[in-house]
């Protein structure tokens, strides 16, 4: 992939898809659709950076109702040869294989380095990095553990998605407003972790979602963060045009 001025490479996450309803989510579906039929002409590629949906657990033979647009979408923009690449978020972390056998699109399970036009990129969802929160770092190598996996599967899919989706939703009531509001450089917990992230090699953009708040920060002469912010109310996103990125609102 080459980033210009004709061709960029766009990033975008948190749709959480399925919340808070299914009537809700169909809006916010057909306007992600709608995004992605006006850039794939001039997309070199498309990273989609975890929280695609609230919840997704992909069973032996079953995957979750719904989401046929979006996922037919990304389907024809991967057979026009258009790369997309996926990285797991703290509510869609259990994939097993569908995106990479049906859509052509490979899922990262951890940040990755990427390096275009010499400008070099960390890119990860960006849960449970940085200091604090020790319990979600507990639960997410508990949720990460392939028995717990495994043993998940042996629910109807009915029970399994239908609890899935109560500790969603119970998880969006305790995090409240906090992500209308900037905490602040030394709360802000990606800050902190790309801060010391650069102090042992360097990068020119830090990219990260999970905060559901878009945030350019810069972290020094050469390096900056970026929030990528959401899609259930701030539709932000960031665009590489080869030599500057930005971070975007989609109206």
């Amino acid at each position: 992939m080459v980033a210009s001025p004709d061709k960029k490479i766009y990033f975008l996450s948190d749709f959480h898809l399925g919340a808070p309803d299914a009537a809700n989510s169909l809006i916010r579906e057909k306007k992600i659709i709608e995004f992605l039929d006006q850039i794939k002409d001039t997309a070199a590629a498309i990273f989609i950076v975890g929280d695609m949906f609230d919840f997704w657990y992909e069973y032996k033979q079953v995957i979750p109702k719904g989401y046929v647009r979006l996922l037919g979408k990304l389907a024809s923009i991967t057979d026009a040869g258009i790369p997309i690449q996926f990285f797991i978020g703290n509510h869609d972390m259990w994939m097993s294989g569908y995106f990479e056998k049906e859509l052509n699109i490979p899922v990262y399970h951890e940040p990755k380095i990427f390096t275009w036009n010499n400008k070099r990129f960390y890119i990860g969802h960006g849960d449970g990095l940085g200091p604090g929160d020790h319990g979600y770092k507990f639960i997410k190598k508990v949720f990460r553990n392939p028995v717990c996996k495994w043993l998940f599967g042996w629910l109807h899919p009915d029970l399994g998605i239908g609890l899935a989706n109560y500790f969603s939703r119970k998880s969006r009531e305790k995090t409240g407003t906090a992500n209308e509001l900037f905490l602040g450089e030394e709360s802000e917990w990606l800050i902190v972790y790309s801060k010391e992230l650069i102090q042992k090699e360097h990068f020119d953009y830090l990219i990260f979602g999970h905060r559901h708040y878009p945030i350019d920060f810069k972290l020094s002469e050469t390096s900056r963060y970026i929030n990528l912010g959401d899609w259930i109310s701030n539709f932000t996103y960031a665009e590489f045009d080869g030599t500057e990125l930005k971070l975007c609102k989609y109206h």
